[in-house]
């Protein structure tokens, strides 16, 4: 992974624990599920989440060209030119405030039109150091927890490159050991999905 951010969209629309972007197109990488995308806050710090849905919902010119005999020109100027756009909705795990990460949720969620990047591949490190943003992800009500939970691994993972990513992924199956002792099918689907 390289250290450089991505624009992804823009916020439409927010809450503490959760936000959706809107977005007119999908690049081959961006949005990719399970990814950490950052917010402004309004307050000053940086929030931290994860992709868990992209929607792309129809819209009255699409419904028009299915069946029709248009050229391939016309499909490629509705998939960039869209009338509705492509919803994306993201997990919020953490903030960092001074340089400083924190897992947990921030003080404000993000505002209306803010613009969404993805993380740094450092950032993306020094967040996942720490594990306690996995009670987030695994209490998630509308996010599909345990696949969402098993692709943030593997990405924090992947920006440890090839010598950290073992190591990493053995740490935070002890760490899903201790959290879910007590559930182990639980676990153990968890532990197939990270195995590298």
């Amino acid at each position: 992974m390289t250290d450089y951010v991505i624009p992804v969209g823009r916020v439409l629309r927010s809450s503490t624990a959760s936000f959706t972007i809107g977005t007119k197109t999908l690049a081959a990488d961006v949005p990719r599920f399970g990814a950490f995308v950052t917010a402004p806050a309004p307050d000053g710090c940086t929030i931290i989440g994860l992709i868990y849905d992209v929607l792309i919902d129809d819209d009255l010119f699409a419904r028009q060209l299915i069946g029709a005999e248009v050229g391939e020109e016309y499909i490629a100027d509705q998939r960039q030119n869209r009338q509705v756009p492509i919803e994306i909705s993201v997990l919020v795990v953490g903030h960092a405030r001074d340089g400083q990460w924190y897992p947990y949720l921030p003080p404000q969620p993000p505002i209306s039109l803010d613009q969404i990047m993805t993380c740094a591949t450092s950032d993306v490190c020094a967040f996942t150091e720490d594990f306690t943003f996995f009670r987030t992800v695994l209490n998630a009500k509308d996010a599909p927890a345990d696949e969402l939970l098993a692709a943030a691994l593997r990405t924090a993972a992947d920006a440890r490159g090839d010598a950290g990513k073992r190591p990493y992924l053995v740490r935070a199956g002890r760490e899903l050991s201790r959290l879910l002792a007590f559930d182990a099918v639980r676990l153990e689907g968890l532990l197939r999905r990270i195995r590298p």
